[in-house]
């Protein structure tokens, strides 16, 4: 292993346990940790609007549905930007790209500083908000990299920490927000206080972040893993679970402020704890999957999950504040549980079919990281649509009904779904055929979907 100028590693194989346990794991690590602090401002940029439409009262001009929609383009396009960000890992190298991804945050940031006052047209805002999408990138962007990097027995912990880690970004910047409206203070100090920690995260990346020579730009993979059919089931998936995770995280204070007409302070009280504990049970998701199998903790999720929209449609018809926030609250952990679950899934998948083609050892591990690589970014960015779906889904409900309901009821039939695909797809067959196509010949060892 060498380390060259620009911080390239030439030679890495974290499979090596002597390798792992001498070098490794500790390199492994150090970037984890300075991929986690750009990612986190990553998703805080991101979600910023979801906070900023707290403060824009009745002088900004805005309707409800204006605001839904606002919030709507900016996970749009958070999710679009996914794609490119994936494969600027392998182009630019990861630290090099974490560098840059997270200098571009500086862009809507003083962007957003320089609109944000009563008499701005929606047009503006709607303009100024598509760029704060670009943060939605970063997850991308850092998940592709750091999977490369932990072998797959440590993946779904090493994901999931990842992810975790940015996605509390969410609440984060919810919680400082609660603090200004607390201290009557406007966006505008929201916003100043993000610009230096955006630069403090690019210098740090700079400076402690590795590239790995290994990952390199691979249209074929792409190509490879949009063909595969599991990268399209597992998109699916992922818009069940970090979908919901933030198209809840953007449309959860509009809806107590709309449904149950808390002001913005009361909304803001509550709004950072559902993404909070979700962010923070990720971990969780990855590391029971990594002990009991993904496949099977991402279907009783389903499960739990559906309990609870059930529930909200019952709070949100009662018009109960107090089970509605409770009900909201269990379920944004349980899409934290899934995010998790579902993300370990991606390189045990490919792996297992590396199996079903008879590839062993270092062959097989090059496989599936090979494609489970590419069919992350695929994966996350058809995922982020979920969160599109989600605030849409309120704008109509509201449009039609006054309330959330009928929006949960269609959340409930979509969590339906996605349980009866995890059960036919990832436990009703016992092992994969290279085709994908159903239970491996008895004679070959195959690898569980089940464990995977």
């Amino acid at each position: 292993m060498t380390a060259p100028s620009g911080r390239w590693i030439e030679q890495w194989d974290p499979e090596d346990e002597t390798f792992w346990n001498r070098t490794g794991e500790r390199i492994a690590r150090r970037n984890l940790l300075f991929s986690v602090l750009s990612e986190h401002i990553g998703f805080s940029i991101w979600t910023m609007w979801s906070v900023l439409v707290l403060f824009m009262g009745p002088e900004y001009g805005l309707t409800p549905a204006d605001k839904f929609l606002l919030t709507s383009m900016v996970t749009l396009v958070g999710a679009v930007v996914r794609i490119p960000y994936t494969f600027a890992v392998a182009v630019f190298g990861g630290r090099n790209w974490t560098v840059i991804s997270a200098a571009l945050l500086l862009v809507p940031t003083v962007a957003a500083f320089a609109v944000m006052e009563p008499g701005t047209s929606f047009s503006t805002f709607l303009l100024v908000g598509l760029l704060a999408g670009i943060g939605g990138g970063n997850f991308a962007s850092s998940m592709t990299n750091i999977n490369a990097f932990f072998p797959l027995r440590k993946k779904g912990w090493a994901l999931g920490l990842n992810a975790g880690g940015g996605n509390i970004g969410v609440p984060v910047i919810q919680l400082v927000a609660l603090a200004i409206i607390g201290a009557s203070g406007g966006p505008r100090v929201l916003l100043g206080l993000y610009i230096p920690l955006i630069v403090v995260a690019a210098v740090l990346a700079a400076l402690y972040m590795d590239n790995l020579a290994s990952v390199r730009n691979d249209t074929g993979a792409a190509r490879d893993a949009a063909r595969d059919a599991h990268t399209w089931i597992m998109s699916f998936l992922y818009i069940g679970t970090f979908g919901s995770f933030i198209g809840y995280s953007f449309a959860f204070g509009q809806v107590l402020q709309n449904q149950f007409d808390r002001t913005p302070l009361e909304a803001a009280y509550v709004t950072f704890v559902g993404p909070l504990l979700g962010s923070l049970i990720r971990p969780v998701g990855g590391r029971l999957a990594d002990r009991y199998g993904g496949a099977r903790i991402t279907l009783w999720n389903f499960v739990a999950m559906g309990v609870a929209t059930a529930v909200l449609i019952v709070a949100s018809m009662r018009q109960s504040l107090a089970l509605f926030t409770a009900a909201f609250v269990v379920l944004f952990v349980l899409t934290g549980l899934g995010n998790g679950s579902t993300y370990k899934m991606i390189p045990g998948i490919f792996q297992a079919k590396a199996h079903a083609l008879g590839l062993r050892g270092e062959a097989a591990d090059a496989y599936g990281r090979r494609l489970s690589g590419a069919a992350m970014g695929l994966i996350g960015a058809v995922g982020a649509l979920g969160g599109v779906g989600i605030n849409l889904a309120f704008r109509q409900s509201f449009l039609s009904y006054g309330s959330g309901t009928g929006a949960f009821v269609a959340f409930l039939a979509c969590y339906a779904v996605c349980l009866a695909v995890t059960w036919a797809v990832y436990l009703r067959r016992p092992a994969v055929r290279a085709d994908g196509a159903g239970p491996a010949p008895a004679e070959k060892p195959q690898l569980s979907y089940a464990d995977v």
